[in-house]
């Protein structure tokens, strides 16, 4: 097993360098790498069969049984203990539970030309809930996810905590041209609408499919509304008008399931 190093400064230029990824999208987009935060998100990305560049753990961390059989199972990773402070600054926890994977970002995998069920996600900017998106999606089966240039980053803290391991299920585009994407996809797009006439439920949701998720408040761009084949509406019979974009993407997803098996 790795011989455990130590991290006490904060001028220590590789912890300097961790600091810049947990903070900031930009650095994270040009190193094409993360920080996962946690023994499921580490789990997850091991059993996607991926390997971490390095695992990070404070005295709390090596003192939980969980994290100890992961650094074990890892034992050929580089692996560093930060100070309780140091590591502090670099999770978003409250109670950070005292394990980091500094790992490489999993580059796309699916082009839209070959994809069987897919979204199209424009504008997604809380984190939440692009992070609640990409968990529904994994487990309803989606292989492909395109992301606009104005969505939240999928690989940020916030994203990756609420997605729960479902990043590594997927192929994730960012910074997509959704109007060309659209215009390549081969199967059906289909959109929320409150104008449409056809309910969900009745809606044909077999097939090569792709959803187009719009913007939290403005919802899709009349560009991608005019490359959508088909619009439906998500009955609704409370007093409530809308759900919330992660709310109303896993009704869809999931009717597509029901239908497609």
């Amino acid at each position: 097993m790795t011989a455990i190093k130590r991290i006490s400064s904060r001028d220590n230029p590789f912890y300097k360098s961790l600091h810049k990824l947990a903070s900031s999208s930009r650095e994270r987009r040009a190193a094409r790498q993360t920080l996962l935060d946690g023994a499921h998100l580490l789990r997850a990305f091991l059993d996607a069969g991926s390997k971490p560049d390095h695992l990070l753990v404070n005295e709390t961390g090596l003192q939980n049984g969980e994290i100890a059989a992961l650094l074990e199972a890892c034992g050929d990773v580089p692996q560093t203990q930060l100070d309780d402070a140091l590591f502090a600054q670099l999770s978003e926890l409250k109670t950070p539970n005292g394990l980091l994977a500094l790992v490489d970002i999993p580059p796309a995998h699916v082009e839209i030309e070959h994809s069987q069920f897919a979204l199209l996600l424009e504008d997604i900017q809380d984190p939440g809930n692009l992070g609640s998106i990409l968990r529904s999606a994994s487990a309803a089966g989606c292989d492909a996810v395109f992301l606009s240039p104005g969505c939240a980053d999928a690989w940020s803290p916030k994203v990756l905590r609420a997605g729960m391991g479902g990043h590594f299920a997927l192929s994730i585009t960012e910074s997509a041209d959704l109007i060309e994407v659209a215009a390549e996809f081969t199967g059906k797009i289909m959109a929320a609408s409150l104008q449409a006439d056809r309910s969900l439920y009745d809606s044909d949701l077999r097939g090569k499919l792709a959803f187009a998720i719009g913007n939290e408040g403005a919802g899709l761009s009349p560009a991608l509304l005019d490359a959508v084949q088909q619009h439906f509406i998500i009955p609704m019979p409370g007093k409530i008008e809308s759900l919330n974009a992660a709310a109303a993407t896993a009704v869809c997803l999931f009717e597509a399931v029901r239908q497609r098996s």
